[in-house]
């Protein structure tokens, strides 16, 4: 008898008919509450699942008996109590590495249109407005030679930074869980104490996963110790930031400005104080959003999933 796999994203064609080739798939686009009882019921029976953009509980996994493994289509995990994996026995896979250019692509683009304020300016070219020469009134800052600070020195930080240096010529400092020697080699990078990180920096950029213990982790103390000409840069996970906080640092200027592609609330709310904000380039998390990597992402995850049912090594194992 086949081992049964629910999926639960919608994953390229040709994905779908390999895992259907090898096991009896039960798929779901997207969960909603239409569908969300007949999602459960299919878990009951499931030896694998497949998907993202959906937080996996406990209690859903209760009822997965006979579950061996979930596959993520992200690199991200705070969808899942690894926890509970670990005590269980199950075994979570991810997709990491093969996302990490796009996202730190968009994360440029971030620190690009926030000091230039592309967004903001095209949408005054588009409405008419410009009648004339630029003044004082619409001109940005520089990037070029600006000091970068990074929260967060991992894969994607460590390819941020080498856009920063190599192609703006800026001043790289980090602060991270542990020194990275490579970063400080290749990249003249620094590692100093959060607080300095955020009294120097002209450019913030928050590159760390959602854990309880970064949870609202920054918020109005660490705006607080910000130049008032800096530029937040979130494009890691929303729930890290005080939103609240945020919004009233932008408001009072007490920071430059912000880009933003994670929300504590995902789709943003369209009444969110952050829309009305002229000092704010939000983004619908685009991080991996391209096709070339979200192809990357599936087949890895795909990649991940098959090798955990057929009981070989995993590729990419959180737990």
């Amino acid at each position: 008898m086949k081992q049964r796999v629910v999926v639960y994203k919608k994953l390229p064609e040709h994905l779908t008919e390999q895992l259907q080739a090898e096991f009896d798939v039960t798929l779901f686009d997207r969960i909603n509450d239409g569908n969300r009882a007949a999602f459960l019921e299919a878990l009951k029976t499931a030896h694998g699942m497949i998907g993202a953009s959906l937080p996996i509980t406990n209690e859903m996994l209760e009822g997965a008996p006979a579950l061996k493994i979930a596959s993520t289509v992200s690199v991200g995990v705070d969808n899942f109590d690894l926890d509970y994996f670990k005590q269980r026995g199950l075994m979570l896979a991810h997709t990491p590495g093969v996302l990490t250019e796009a996202t730190a692509d968009t994360i440029f683009s971030l620190i690009l249109a926030s000091a230039r304020r592309v967004v903001e300016l095209a949408e005054f070219v588009k409405a008419g407005n410009w009648k004339g020469s630029i003044g004082e009134a619409q001109y940005g800052v520089n990037v070029h030679g600006k000091t970068l600070g990074l929260i967060g020195m991992g894969r994607i930080g460590s390819a941020v930074a080498r856009r920063a240096h190599h192609g703006f010529g800026m001043k790289i400092l980090y602060n991270n869980t542990r020194a990275n020697p490579e970063a400080e080699r290749e990249l003249d990078a620094t590692f100093v104490s959060k607080e300095a990180l955020l009294a120097q920096s002209d450019f913030v950029c928050l590159m760390l996963p959602l854990t309880p213990e970064t949870e609202k982790m920054f918020g109005a103390r660490e705006f607080g110790l910000m130049k008032r000409s800096a530029i937040f840069i979130n494009a890691s996970r929303g729930r890290i930031v005080d939103e609240a906080a945020l919004i009233q640092a932008l408001q009072d200027r007490t920071i430059h400005a912000a880009g933003l592609d994670v929300f504590e609330v995902e789709p943003l709310p369209a009444d969110s104080p952050l829309l009305a904000l002229s000092n704010v380039v939000a983004l619908p998390h685009i991080g991996s959003a391209t096709h070339e990597t979200r192809m990357a992402m599936a087949e890895l995850a795909v990649a991940n999933l098959v090798a955990g049912l057929r009981g070989e090594k995993v590729p990419h194992l959180v737990t």
